[in-house]
């Protein structure tokens, strides 16, 4: 089943590639330069994905993958299938090969070039969608939620935001919240002072209810602060609910 999983996901890539822009999203802000010492957020994530949303097997998208840390990470944690789901298709290829030549789990890792705004995935499809620091650079936050919204199945669940997991050590939890706090006061104090205000509890919130989603829930503080649940950063937690009967 696992290869069939990453099968029709290859085809879709194939069917969608071209339907398409790879315009780049607007690039990412840097890292402020000590965090680039720390140790990685994603696996740590993952473990949070996996305790907060208990996902059931199925077709599990990494939106907004980029290079396919957070997938490579569900596949290492879990046996399942993933999805890659990016504008740009070289970042993707780069996590294929990742999986493919360091990782062994090639067999369970597509990739099809899309953006949030128009998924490539019918109604009622996906079991999980996961996305972590992509929505904040989204063209249309709005419109990308309503998105997920749309492929997931009744049942399906969504984590979508930011940030390092409950589990990342708080040394380095410390470190990170610091050296944001720095760059705030710097050169690119400005860039800095945009980029935690996109990541305010109350923004997510906002974009989540402006989406039409009826029963969501944002946990974390912020892109500054810690939360005993999730670690610091901000989450929109989210399931499609059974239609009406």
């Amino acid at each position: 089943m696992k290869v069939g999983l990453a099968a029709r996901a290859i085809c879709l890539c194939a069917l969608f590639v071209e339907a398409f822009s790879l315009a780049a999203e607007p690039v990412s802000q840097a890292p402020p330069e000590g965090e680039r010492a720390l140790p990685g957020r994603h696996a740590y994530v993952v473990q949070d994905v996996l305790r907060l949303c208990q996902p059931r097997p199925g077709l599990w998208v990494d939106l907004g993958a980029g290079k396919g840390q957070v997938a490579i990470a569900l596949l290492e944690a879990a046996d399942n299938s993933v999805v890659m789901v990016d504008p740009k298709a070289d970042a993707m290829a780069e996590g294929l090969q990742t999986a493919r030549e360091q990782k062994g789990l090639e067999r369970r890792l597509a990739a099809v070039v899309g953006v949030a705004e128009s998924l490539p995935f019918p109604d009622n499809t996906v079991d999980l969608v996961v996305s972590r620091g992509s929505i904040f650079f989204w063209q249309d936050p709005v419109q990308g939620l309503r998105e997920v919204q749309r492929v997931l199945r009744p049942g399906g669940k969504a984590y979508i935001g930011g940030g390092a997991g409950s589990g990342y050590p708080k040394s380095a939890v410390a470190q990170l919240i610091q050296g944001r706090k720095e760059s705030m006061q710097g050169d690119e104090a400005e860039k800095w002072q945009r980029f935690v205000e996109l990541r305010r509890p109350e923004q997510m919130s906002e974009w989540a209810s402006r989406a039409g989603l009826t029963t969501f829930r944002v946990l974390g503080q912020g892109a500054i602060a810690d939360d005993e649940h999730v670690g610091q950063g901000v989450w929109l937690r989210f399931e499609k609910p059974a239609p009406a009967n």
